[in-house]
């Protein structure tokens, strides 16, 4: 018996019937109907591979109205959906007419069994065939946009980052999990990409999942995907990022901010690697790599019973630590090149440079918003600096720079807190443990603060 989902709609009952009991010995569901007011409640309320509609439903009416009627409202529910056309020797014409209009096929009154089931199973095939097609677009937007990235280039060659170099050459071969831990900005998500680039699975799709902007009504919707009427606004079948990364890579970013009940349901999908969307009652099999990447200490947060510890067992095989540019301050030249030269050329300003004496002092400042914070900065420079040759230091680190200034006092509580974060991290050598223990905090409680002001 055939998995599949089929609706009659007649207005004979004895069509209706013999149709129904010659079907149902191949399908696992046949819903038949007479009533064709109902059509839009059954379409908006499940979803059928195959529609068989009657192209008329008055008697002595053979214009075939009702059924372009119909066939319309389903397509406006349903645009995927395969409707086969019910008709009469002498509607022929009406029924390829319909087809131009959607329909993908018609059967003649009365039928022969196999000619019918024929029929059906060449919507079926079809029905499957815009499904993928369907989830072939969903894959392409994803892939675009992760090309479509700032910079793609994990730059540098400081002995910190040599390290990280050598973890990602040893686990890229090999399918391991792989958990990636370092601050905001200092591209834990291009370490992700260099990972999946040297893999085996480098042909096949990187999908990249922001757990921290993803709701926990919308998140089983996202991950795991759902079937058409699972909620109010499910028009139609939709597969998860689990099922769009099938293949390939998926890269969870900030697990660390899922709460205990979403750490349980995404636990069962790593350790069964099988989703099921959300009101299917199937669960499919996915085959992805895992990589994933916090700013949080998943080990404080496991003991204060935050974070769950057979979660964390399973996501970090390999652990790579992705120092902050602090402490790799000699590819702050090499970085600052590749911006000046991507800047230059979308602001029109190519060969432009940073003098040493300014480069010796972003050197000596501890960048508490890492690679990104120096991004911005440089970009910032390019802009507003009058001379090919940026010799302003004001340009690049005045704006992020951790003491106020005298002229400008804070106004808020929450400014004040911010400046004095700023200040202890400076005082602590930017270093975030010794900030916290100076403040009589824990990291995790430092690290949330300063995810709050953009620290």
């Amino acid at each position: 018996m055939i998995t599949a989902k089929i609706l009659i709609v007649d207005d004979d009952r004895d069509i209706l019937e013999t149709a129904r009991m010659f079907l149902k010995q191949e399908f696992s569901h046949v819903q038949i109907e007479e009533n064709p007011q109902r059509i839009n409640a059954l379409v908006r309320s499940a979803e059928y591979d195959v529609i068989l509609l009657d192209m008329n439903f008055k008697i002595g009416v053979n214009d075939g109205e009702e059924g372009f009627f119909w066939l319309g409202e389903i397509l406006k529910a349903d645009p995927q959906a395969v409707v086969i056309l019910i008709t009469a020797y002498g509607e022929v014409d009406l029924a390829v007419k319909a087809m131009k209009h959607g329909a993908t096929d018609f059967v003649l009154k009365p039928w022969k069994n196999q000619k019918l089931l024929g029929t059906i199973m060449a919507a079926l095939q079809l029905r499957q065939s815009k499904k993928e097609v369907e989830k072939l677009k969903l894959t392409q937007e994803k892939l675009s946009n992760a090309i479509d990235q700032p910079y793609i280039d994990f730059i540098g060659d400081s002995p910190a980052i040599q390290r990280v170099h050598e973890l990602i050459d040893r686990v890229a071969a090999t399918d391991a999990d792989v958990l990636i831990l370092g601050e905001n900005g200092t591209g834990k998500e291009l370490v992700a990409r260099a990972i999946h680039r040297n893999s085996l699975r480098k042909d096949k799709v990187f999908i990249s999942v922001d757990l921290g902007a993803i709701t926990e009504t919308l998140f089983e919707s996202e991950l795991f995907g759902h079937v058409k009427g699972a909620f109010t606004d499910a028009r139609q079948d939709k597969p998860g990022r689990f099922e769009l990364a099938s293949g390939g890579t998926i890269f969870l970013d900030e697990i660390g901010n899922l709460s205990m009940a979403l750490q349980s349901k995404l636990l069962t999908v790593l350790q069964h690697r099988k989703v099921q969307r959300v009101g299917a009652t199937q669960e499919i099999p996915v085959d992805f790599r895992l990589i994933c990447a916090t700013n949080m200490p998943l080990n404080e947060m496991v003991y204060e019973k935050k974070f769950r510890q057979d979660l964390l067992y399973r996501i970090n095989t390999v652990e790579i630590r992705v120092p902050p540019l602090r402490e790799r301050v000699d590819d702050i030249t090499l970085l600052c090149d590749h911006f000046l030269q991507a800047y230059g050329k979308k602001y029109k300003r190519p060969g432009m440079k940073i003098d040493k004496a300014v480069l010796q002092k972003m050197k000596k400042y501890f960048w508490p918003g890492n690679i990104r914070e120096l991004q911005h900065a440089v970009e910032r420079a390019v802009i507003l600096s009058e001379d090919r040759v940026i010799a302003s230091p004001e340009l690049l680190i005045s704006g992020s720079a951790a003491k106020p200034k005298q002229d400008s006092p804070p106004r808020t509580l929450e400014e004040m807190e911010k400046i004095f974060i700023l200040q202890s991290l400076d005082d602590n050598g930017g270093n975030v443990s010794q900030t916290a223990l100076a403040l009589g905090m824990t990291r995790t409680a430092l690290y949330r603060r300063m995810k709050k002001h953009g620290i």
